[in-house]
């Protein structure tokens, strides 16, 4: 079964299973006339299966590794057994940079060179210390969110450590919303993606191929325009969707978050797995699976970096929809104004869908007795922080943390 596959990709530490002498479990994608989506994208299993494993081996893929530099200096040099939902994290926010400086049409193709951007994507998650998302950032920026190095994250935690470290990224300059309560606020957001900002120079508002674009305009434009400019939203929802259990009546507003063209997928999983979900066909959600330890990468000889490993080259894993832990984080990627814009109506003709139950309330302005830690604040106060991690989090549950 999935779960015992999964459990052994866990205990890679225990046992010479990997996913690559486990290869010959993973089973294609079924036969069906169901479409399947990928992050907003709709495609045939008959006529565009190579196009689906395509999507799928061009999404970064992030995994246990061992041997990497200690984090902290003194602490853990492999993350086996507990890193699972920081890696899940590296790969929800890896798909927004992505977004960003590639485009949602790029392509990872083995073999072939790519862009100095996909480096310059893939080297904010490398691990070592200096990296702005890496294993590294994530546990030791943690430590203020009350998770000691090596602990168990919840989808909530590993948001907002997140958004933390977005604001070193000047390179991706993104805006950073965690919508807290079940609610996005709209004009929370616009405020936060328009306020005035200006960009450091080709570092702060990266190259798009060969012409210098400041977050999609003109380098020649006016700098009251460019003070004005939607800084690129990345929208992170971390929900609560059943007790112990997924409530069925969410199942379809779920599967249409991954066919809007600013899904980033979701987070979650079940107790001992957390898992990167990138899309759905009939009832089974498909993800990435970071459950199996790699060594960590160092650059060779000629510094490039190798990168076949950040790819997964074999079909992706997939598991009932009823399975899923109800504690997720779902995130969504709003390059412009306009694509928030187009989210926005999408969002609301999803209230109209018959059988669909909201997951969570899309509102103009922030009620009056609703106070949100995640307005323009960088930390929230540890009283908010304890509230929502109790609540978004399933650490009640037994989380087996194996040993290394």
């Amino acid at each position: 079964t999935w779960k015992s596959l999964c459990f052994s990709a866990c205990g890679a530490s225990r046992t010479t299973l990997t996913y690559d002498t486990l290869r010959f479990e993973y089973e294609d994608f079924p036969e069906t006339k169901e479409p399947v989506w990928i992050l907003g994208r709709k495609y045939s299993v008959f006529t565009e299966k190579e196009e689906i494993l395509l999507d799928v081996t061009s999404r970064l893929w992030f995994t246990y590794r061992k041997n990497f530099p200690a984090i902290g200096g003194t602490g853990p040099t492999s993350d086996t057994g507990w890193g699972c939902m920081l890696r899940c994290g590296q790969m929800i926010f890896a798909q927004a940079l992505v977004c960003r400086h590639l485009g949602r049409d790029w392509r990872w193709i083995k073999g072939k060179r790519q862009m100095d951007n996909y480096f310059n994507v893939l080297n904010a998650f490398i691990d070592k210390k200096d990296s702005y998302y890496s294993i590294h950032q994530i546990a030791q920026m943690g430590v203020g969110e009350g998770k000691s190095i090596g602990q168990w994250y919840g989808p909530n935690t590993v948001a907002q450590v997140l958004r933390k470290l977005a604001t070193f990224d000047t390179w991706s300059s993104l805006a950073v919303h965690i919508a807290m309560d079940n609610t996005v606020v709209m004009e929370e957001i616009r405020q936060l993606c328009q306020s005035n900002f200006s960009c450091a120079g080709a570092a702060a508002c990266p190259a798009v191929e060969s012409d210098v674009l400041y977050n999609g305009y003109p380098e020649e434009a006016g700098v009251r325009d460019r003070l004005s400019l939607w800084k690129p939203l990345v929208l992170l929802i971390p929900l609560r969707l059943g007790l112990t259990e997924i409530n069925e009546a969410y199942i379809e507003t779920l599967k249409h978050c991954f066919m809007m063209p600013q899904s980033l997928g979701v987070i979650g999983g079940k107790p001992n797995s957390a898992h990167y979900f990138i899309g759905y066909v009939g009832e089974e959600l498909i993800y990435l699976d970071p459950h199996t330890t790699q060594p960590a990468v160092e650059p060779n000889d000629s510094g490039c970096l190798p990168d076949e490993s950040f790819h997964c080259q074999h079909p992706p894993c997939r598991m009932s929809i009823a399975e899923l832990d109800p504690s997720i984080a779902v995130g969504f990627f709003c390059n412009t104004e306009e694509d928030f814009s187009d989210w926005c109506q999408q969002i609301k003709k999803l209230s109209l869908v018959r059988g669909a139950l909201p997951m969570f309330e899309l509102v103009e302005r922030q009620p009056s007795h609703f106070s949100n830690p995640d307005v323009l604040n960088l930390t929230p106060d540890s009283s908010d922080a304890d509230r929502l991690e109790r609540f978004f989090d399933s650490e009640d549950e037994d989380f087996e943390i194996l040993s290394l």
